[in-house]
């Protein structure tokens, strides 16, 4: 069996949506699988920067989720996400193990359970929700199991995503975090998430800035990363519905229109060589399909669901 396997980058958070929100972008892993000898074989990258090999962990799981041993595999992997930088690569490569691991074991998993078990080692289900569902995604854990809903996207968004050359790990970031907030805080961000759904539901962006500030977690990651808070400034500034820290960092994204996109990463651009931070400014998409399998390779492509 050959087959390939396309999953997204996303962005986790939005601003106030701490580990429940995220968003699907069109920066890709993609991964050239054929089945057949023995034990799993994976070249190419990514490379998450010393951590572990999501992609193979991920098809074990599936195997230990249906007591079979682990399929024999090559894979070939590329991707274009950068590693460390907020952007959900190490989510990436583990939905696209999970959904590898899936196919080869003839697709004994419901996307539901493929969903369950990413969740369990990412310990939040934002990332992974947005990488295996594509869009923008709610995901919550609750005591009844994981809940995942799909946000309906109403209006032409873009994203310009500031992407820092220096890398940063997502245990530093959540390190800073305190375990409790004051309560006005807790309360404005559970009033500026459910906005922000709601504006992205209805299209109206006019009060995105508003919706996507940040009490829980920005403020203190702001002290690892100085170029947030003023490139979140200079973004609106230029024209962006509203702007916020990528995932635990160091990226920033912002929501723009096509007319004011160019003027964004402009902006951006200059606040990274004002404060003398290296890195380049893209223009992306929101990608709306997801994981996607294509069986046989060449032919066309099916949503993983």
């Amino acid at each position: 069996m050959r087959f390939s396997v396309k999953v997204p980058a996303s962005s986790a958070n939005l601003g106030s949506g701490f580990d429940t929100l995220a968003v699907a972008l069109n920066l890709f892993t993609d991964l050239d699988v054929q089945s057949g000898g023995s034990g799993i074989r994976i070249e190419g990258g990514p490379d998450l920067a010393g951590g572990d090999n999501m992609i193979e962990l991920g098809i074990e799981l599936v195997a230990r989720a249906i007591n079979q041993a682990a399929p024999g595999c090559h894979i070939h992997v590329s991707s274009d996400i950068p590693v460390a930088r907020g952007l959900g690569s190490s989510a990436t490569a583990l939905v696209a193990g999970l959904v590898v691991g899936n196919q080869l074991l003839g697709q004994p998993l419901s996307e539901q359970r493929i969903f369950e078990l990413a969740t369990d080692v990412e310990g939040h289900g934002d990332n992974v929700s947005a990488s295996l569902f594509g869009g923008v995604t709610l995901s919550l854990i609750s005591d009844r199991g994981v809940l995942v809903r799909r946000v309906p996207v109403n209006g032409d968004l873009r994203v310009v995503v500031f992407i820092p050359d220096a890398l940063a790990f997502t245990s530093d970031a959540r390190a800073v975090v305190p375990d409790s907030v004051p309560r006005r805080d807790a309360v404005a961000n559970i009033g500026r998430s459910s906005l922000l759904v709601l504006s992205l539901m209805q299209g109206d962006f006019s009060a995105f800035g508003e919706a996507m500030r940040d009490s829980l977690h920005q403020p203190y990651r702001a002290a690892l990363f100085p170029h947030v808070e003023p490139m979140i400034d200079a973004a609106v500034s230029a024209g962006a519905y509203g702007a916020c820290l990528s995932g635990a960092g160091p990226s920033v994204l912002s929501f723009v229109d096509a007319q004011h996109a160019a003027a964004v990463a402009t902006a951006l651009d200059a606040v990274a060589s004002r404060v003398a931070v290296p890195g380049v400014s893209r223009l992306l998409d929101i990608e709306y399909e997801g994981a996607t399998v294509l069986q046989p390779v060449g032919q066309r492509r099916d949503d993983f669901r």
